[in-house]
């Protein structure tokens, strides 16, 4: 199953093309900066029964060494299948292409996934090697820490990727509380994306919490998904805190006796549909069991 951390590793360069252009200058690769950069179908299945594809294709075009392609694989992980998957990704797209040069990027979270990955992959004899291929690694290891806020707002797309890729680094809160903070005087337009794509890259870890309270804190500011899930979370929270008092002063008004751990239960259920049901039945019960029958336990 394709993680959300994967998409959002290869994703960001669709919404940033231009986005290689600081990544290989990160990595120490002399790459002329593009004039232009174009969004290319990813699928390189040829007429048999195997599916190919690659994450992201962009045609880079630049003014002093002409264009060429950037096959770019979010990895999570070791795969020894990559072995010959990603030689036939650049070879095929080498001969679909009318021979424009291809370089293969791998955007990694983890230190040893992108050792794996930064190996050169080699095809024929021992004693001879017909080709050999050298992606390039950007991962946790050579990515910038940026913690700077105006280091963060000078170029968002790169300090997302950096935060996706430091997803699990111990200061991984102060990292995305400089890029929340660099986001707050952006356009919302600008801001969305960045959003939605971090959210997206830190996946289920701990940060992911982390960042939602840093959207959270002033969501005017971010129209996302995500900060309307949250708002939205909000007013499914209160809802259901009104129906509980509702519910206890329902059953105090009815003189229902329930029990001091029994309205704990009542004031911490986040339900608001259960809430109602039980509000429902306290119209016309004469005893809690009758209210909550077994889904409530008194004691």
């Amino acid at each position: 199953m394709v993680s959300s951390p994967h998409e959002a590793m290869h994703r960001i360069f669709q919404e940033y093309p231009g986005l290689f252009s600081r990544v290989s200058e990160v990595l120490g690769v002399d790459i002329p900066p593009p004039t232009s950069a174009t969004v290319l179908p990813t699928d390189l299945t040829e007429n048999s029964p195997v599916e190919r594809r690659v994450d992201t294709l962009l045609r880079i075009d630049t003014q002093d060494d002409g264009p060429f392609l950037l096959a770019i694989e979010a990895q999570g992980k070791k795969d020894p299948r990559k072995s010959t998957s990603w030689p036939y990704y650049v070879s095929y797209l080498h001969n679909r292409y009318n021979g424009l040069p291809v370089l293969l990027l791998v955007v990694c979270q983890d230190l040893a996934t992108a050792q794996w990955a930064a190996r050169p992959l080699t095809i024929g004899l021992r004693r001879w090697q017909t080709l050999t291929l050298s992606p390039l690694v950007a991962g946790p290891h050579n990515m910038p820490v940026i913690t700077n806020v105006a280091e963060a707002r000078k170029d968002l797309a790169l300090a997302t990727l950096a935060a996706i890729t430091h997803a699990d680094n111990p200061d991984v809160g102060a990292i995305l509380k400089t890029l929340s903070a660099a986001l707050r005087d952006t356009p919302e337009a600008l801001a969305d994306p960045i959003v939605e794509l971090t959210a997206q890259g830190l996946g289920n870890r701990p940060a992911a919490q982390q960042w939602r309270n840093l959207v959270a804190v002033d969501t005017s500011f971010y129209k996302s998904f995500m900060s309307e899930e949250i708002r939205d979370e909000g007013r499914a929270e209160g809802r259901a805190e009104g129906r509980a008092e509702g519910l206890l002063l329902l059953l105090d008004a009815r003189g229902i006796a329930v029990t001091g751990a029994t309205r704990e239960q009542i004031r911490t259920c986040k339900d608001p549909q259960l809430l109602r049901h039980w509000l429902q039945r306290a119209a016309t019960a004469t005893s809690a069991d009758e209210v909550f029958a077994d889904e409530v336990t008194e004691g």
